[in-house]
């Protein structure tokens, strides 16, 4: 589903990962230096510092993009059975719509998602050998590791990744000027907490990994290196994180953020963070950004949130009769193909009100 998004402010960096925004002038690091003052200004979505860093290291941008592309397409799989599905539009630098207008858990979780990906790719840029100021992980061997283990694999470059990423991406925070005590800056420090908490998501779990060597894979000899955790692995965890989050607010002097309810434990730096309760999404609202759940698909027999009860809000659903085409009684020829039948079959599918 798309959304209409009308945000308050004039594009994210996070559109670098849609389509026609420019940066396909930078893909494949096709570009020369004498050019890339023009492109760095044309790519939507960036803020003036962030154009600067772009004309500095302008082959860090695909890398970017791409990052930002993982976190939308992961977003849109963690919430597909949500009420908000992580809707976006097409060719608007806003991305996700006026739900980041309202600072709830879903714009603390698009934060974490969007600065983890940036994180992610970057560092495996770094390996690949496609940026010019980085290459295979630095990192110290770890003092557990078996001494008979070779440590020097190419890793991803970790440290490379989250030290530009934490540059790029809160960049666009630090350059404006709040006034103290105003919801603007509340929502300036929600925002840095929780791009940093998805920086670390990243970060704090990159682990060994070991290739085996030897005669016959007899796996005598041991070559180990950093390796990032797969992005489902770091999109399951933020997910944890949005549904454990911490609801907060100004401290009297307004410089720290607390949290509202001192039952809960305090957030630490990989905890999301919020200030407002989300809306419920129930009905379509231009202001919230909500697209409402009617047309949706839903779940008869789960007790979830894509269940029929919950996803429809109470409205109920309609039944529809679908007829699914698909192979089936697929054997192995010999040699060398694989033959199947067709087989129809009629499912029940489950559409809200």
């Amino acid at each position: 589903m798309l959304c209409s998004p009308t945000v308050g402010f004039n594009g994210i960096w996070w559109s670098l990962g849609m389509a026609g925004t420019g940066l396909d002038v930078l893909q494949n690091n096709k570009i020369y230096i004498v050019g890339t003052n023009t492109m760095c200004d044309q790519l939507k979505g960036l803020s003036l510092a962030q154009q600067k860093m772009c004309k500095m290291y302008y082959d860090h941008m695909p890398p970017i993009g791409a990052g930002a592309q993982m976190a939308i397409k992961e977003c849109q799989y963690q919430f597909r059975f949500r009420r908000w599905n992580c809707s976006t539009i097409q060719g608007d630098s806003s991305v996700f719509g006026p739900v980041l207008q309202i600072p709830s858990r879903e714009a603390a979780f698009t934060h974490a998602i969007s600065a983890a990906g940036v994180v992610h790719a970057l560092s495996r840029a770094c390996r690949e050998g496609e940026l010019s100021i980085c290459g295979c992980s630095t990192a110290m061997r770890p003092k557990d590791l078996n001494r008979d283990f070779i440590w020097g694999g190419c890793g991803d470059n970790i440290e490379h990744g989250y030290q530009y990423a934490k540059a790029f991406v809160d960049m666009r925070e630090k350059e404006k000027n709040h006034p103290r005590f105003s919801k603007e800056l509340a929502r300036m420090m929600m925002n840095l907490h929780n791009n940093e908490a998805g920086r670390r998501s990243v970060y704090n779990y990159a682990k060994v990994a070991c290739k085996c060597h030897g005669v016959s894979g007899s796996c005598s000899l041991k070559t180990c290196w950093m390796q990032l955790p797969t992005f489902r692995e770091i999109g399951e965890r933020l997910k944890e994180k949005y549904d454990g989050a911490v609801e907060v607010k100004f401290n009297k002097r307004g410089t720290k953020l607390k949290r509202k309810h001192k039952k809960y434990n305090k957030p630490t730096t990989e905890d999301l963070i919020y200030l407002l309760q989300s809306p419920d999404y129930c009905q379509a609202n231009k202001e919230t950004g909500s697209l409402g759940t009617s047309g949706r698909e839903c779940n008869r027999s789960s007790d979830g949130m894509d269940g029929c009860n919950l996803m429809c809000c109470g409205r109920g659903y309609n039944t529809f009769k679908k007829t699914i085409v698909e192979r089936c009684n697929c054997k192995f020829m010999w040699c060398c193909y694989v033959k199947c039948k067709t087989c129809e079959h009629v499912q029940d599918i489950h559409v809200c009100k």
